[in-house]
Formats: C-alpha cells, sequence, structure tokens
C-alpha cells in the first residue's frame, strides 16, 4: 500500500511551477535552518549562564527555573494564533516579524535589570518565537511533495539542533570573558542580520500562494472541521509523544550545563563544549530517521511504521538510556548515557510535523502544527520549574532524579507513539 498524499491533487501547471522553483526551495529551506539556529540559541543561552546569572542576580533553583518557565508562558497562545494565521497570511511576512522581535525582546535584559526584568524580557521572547517552529515547516514543507518532504523537514529541525551546537562554544566564551549581558546583544545582532537575508531572498512557495488567492472559494466549499483533526487518534499519540519528548528538549536547554558542572563536575569551560553532545546525537538521529522514514515510504511502507513506529522506537531508546543513566558510577559512561537519552528522546519534532502534514488537509495544517505545537510546549512551561524545585529540595541528587522522571515521561510517549499513531487511517475518515 502506498502511503496517502498530505495534499490535494495539485493542477499540471502547479506542479510545473514548483519543479522549476526547486533552486528557489532549496535557499528558504537553507536560510529557515538558520532561521530554526537563532531560535534556539536565543532559547540556550540562559541555560548556558545559569550559574552566572544566578550569581549575578541571588537567585534559587527555583526562581531561575520559574525565569525560564516563563518563557513559555505565552509560547503556547501565540504558537494557535499565529498557526491559524499562517493559513491565510504570507509566511514569509510572518517570519519576519517573529526575526524582528526576536531581536528587540534581548534589548531589556542586555541592558539591565533584575529578575522581573529578566522574566519580562523571556515572556516576551517566547511569545515572539512560540510560532517559529511551526511556521517554518509548513512554510519549507509547502516547497516539497509528500513523499520528498521527510529531508527538508528533518533539517529545519536540525537547524535547532545547530543552533545548540554552534552557538554554545562561542556563547560560553561571551559569557566567561565578556558577561551573560553581553551574550544577548550578540543574539539580537544575529536576529537582524536574519531578517535583512530573509526580506531579500526569503520567498513563499508558488502552492502556498496558489492556496492564498482562491481562499475565498475554499471557505465556501465544504472543508475538515479542526475539531475532527484534533479529535484523531493520529494528532492525539503525536501530540502526547511530541510533549513527551518536549520535556527533554526545555531541560536539555535550561539546565544541562548546569547537570554537567553540578552533578557531573566539569569545569564550566568543558561543560560549554560538552553541552552539545546529546545535540550532536539529535543531529544524527534526525538525518537517520528522515532517511529511513523517507526509504520505506517509497518502498510503500504505511506511514503507520514508517513514521508512527520509527518515531516510537526513538523515544524508547532515548528512554532506556535515561533510565539507566543514575544507577552508572562512571561519570563518562554517564555523559555517555544522558548525550544517548536526551539525543534520541528530543529528536520527535519532524516525526510530529510531517505526520501532522500528511493527516491534516493543506488548509488546516498551519492551525494543526500551531495547535500540536502550542499544546506540547506546556511541557516547556512545566520542566524547568520542576526541576528547580527538585535541585533546591535534593541539592545534585535532583538533578539525576530528574533524568529518571524524563526517562519515565518519554517511554509513555513511545508507548502513545505505538498504540495511536496511523496518519493513513485517520485521514481517510477525515475525508471520508
Amino acid at each position: 500500500m502506498t502511503a496517502a498524499p498530505t495534499l490535494p491533487q495539485q493542477p499540471a501547471g502547479d506542479v510545473e511551477v514548483t519543479r522549476g522553483s526547486s533552486a528557489r526551495a532549496w535557499t528558504v529551506t537553507a536560510l529557515l535552518v538558520v532561521f530554526m539556529m537563532v531560535n534556539f540559541a536565543d532559547k540556550s543561552v540562559l541555560g548556558l549562564a545559569a550559574d552566572e546569572i544566578r550569581a549575578d542576580l541571588h537567585l534559587s533553583a527555583t526562581q531561575f527555573g520559574l525565569a525560564n518557565s516563563a518563557f513559555f508562558l505565552l509560547f503556547s497562545v501565540a504558537a494557535i494564533v499565529v498557526g491559524m494565521a499562517a493559513d491565510r497570511v504570507s509566511p514569509k511576512l510572518l517570519l519576519l516579524v517573529m526575526a524582528v522581535l526576536w531581536s528587540v525582546a534581548q534589548v531589556p535584559a542586555a541592558i539591565g535589570g533584575g529578575l522581573a526584568v529578566l522574566i519580562g524580557s523571556r515572556i516576551f521572547l517566547g511569545a515572539a518565537e512560540g510560532p517559529a517552529f511551526p511556521v517554518a515547516q509548513q512554510a519549507t514543507l509547502s516547497w516539497f511533495p509528500n513523499d520528498k518532504r521527510n529531508l527538508p523537514g528533518a533539517l529545519i529541525t536540525i537547524g535547532i539542533t545547530l543552533g545548540v551546537i554552534i552557538s554554545a562554544p562561542g556563547l560560553s566564551w561571551v559569557i566567561q570573558n565578556h558577561g551573560w549581558r553581553s551574550a544577548l546583544w550578540v543574539l539580537a545582532g544575529i536576529g537582524v542580520v536574519w531578517a535583512v537575508l530573509w526580506s531579500v531572498f526569503g520567498a513563499d512557495s508558488p502552492r502556498a500562494r496558489a492556496t492564498a488567492t482562491t481562499k475565498a472559494a475554499a471557505d465556501s466549499a465544504p472543508t475538515v472541521p479542526y475539531r475532527k483533526i484534533f479529535a484523531s487518534r493520529t494528532w492525539i499519540g503525536v501530540t502526547l509523544a511530541y510533549f513527551m519528548s518536549y520535556w527533554s528538549v526545555a531541560l536539555m536547554l535550561v539546565w544541562m550545563p548546569s547537570y554537567l558542572r553540578n552533578a557531573l563536575d566539569y569545569s564550566a569551560s568543558t561543560a560549554g563544549r560538552l553541552v552539545v553532545l546529546p545535540w550532536a546525537v539529535g543531529a544524527v538521529v534526525l538525518l537517520g530517521q528522515a532517511a529511513l522514514t523517507g526509504r520505506l515510504m517509497r518502498r510503500g511502507v504505511v506511514s503507520r511504521k514508517a513514521r508512527g513506529w520509527v518515531g516510537g522506537f526513538m523515544l524508547a531508546i532515548g528512554a532506556v538510556c535515561c533510565l539507566l543513566t543514575p544507577f552508572v558510577d562512571s561519570v563518562p559512561a554517564q555523559t555517555v548515557l544522558v548525550a544517548l537519552g536526551f539525543g534520541f528522546s528530543g529528536s520527535y519534532a519532524t516525526v510530529a510535523a510531517t505526520t501532522v502534514a500528511e493527516l491534516a488537509p493543506a488548509a488546516r495544517s498551519g492551525g494543526a502544527l500551531g495547535l500540536m505545537n502550542a499544546l506540547v510546549t506546556v511541557s516547556g512551561l512545566l520542566a524547568p520549574a520542576a526541576v528547580g524545585a527538585l535541585v533546591d529540595a535534593q541539592g545534585d541528587a535532583g538533578y539525576q532524579h530528574a533524568v529518571l522522571v524524563t526517562g519515565v515521561l518519554v517511554a509513555i510517549g513511545a508507548v502513545l507513539a505505538f498504540a495511536l499513531i496511523d496518519p493513513e487511517r485517520d485521514r481517510a475518515r477525515l475525508t471520508g
């Protein structure tokens, strides 16, 4: 059985336009990879400067965790609103506005102030970054047919990984030599540079433009209501599995540097280098997943296995590694296990995005991706504060218990992925 198409059949002229735009498609993809790199460099900077910020502002672990959780306070709301708008408004414009706002959001904390300013700037930044991943995925995937979406979708997600891998050593050096506020100025400048490049070279896909020009006619035609998409087993399963995966992503961003420094006793400079390990593992896993899923689908393997099962195995491997980590005495072995555990656990985003893109009709993909991302990132609101409370209550042992909790949650996500995800079945029910 062949995989179900994720978009309605396009007229021949549209297919030819898409083929003729392949160079522009990859240019846009490359720019959006950098977009996600900037996005996650913005997210990770406080984690890299955790000990310095806590010492400078006299914060407990719980207070620091709450400051990072504040990032996600409006993150989900913005993801829903802008995700819905992405079905009607130019993705190029939305992405440009987001990048400009990211740079503006860095300025207050870079200038000065204490905990209140830090929290306010993170709330603003979270609102501006909330829609980034679903809009970037939608903008990229709309350039490619279903059977060729795995690689560009994975590359967008790898931008997340590269953002940390490339920025972590440099930002750590800036933090240690020039202070953590200087790192915020650096990120603000990078955001402005990207916005300029995007305004010149960015573009909406021909398919997206065609969809926009026929929106009025589509509004009068029967369409799949969002409630049916959100009630499908596949959407529920992929959202819950991704929620568990994102818990590990939030901890990598906020607490991984402190875990390496305080629980495993690495120096600040060594931790700044080692923090890239789980992200590097994640990059390899993402590329492997994209290649395997694409190959399976080209051979006619159903999406339930090519996407649902492959994603489930990724989460299962991550869960096992996380659950083993606290029971190993060797620091190098713990380092390897935590890198594998968080690397596999945090690599589910591409599976989630391409699965929902296959499930939802084209006119509903932005909203379906937006609400998924909004609910998923609630785990980012919970995880940093929860681990901060564990560290305040248990000291360094709190970090090890946080790894165990992550393993349990990711294992639950794996079970849900195997049990619920079947895009072809549920798409047929939606359109039948």
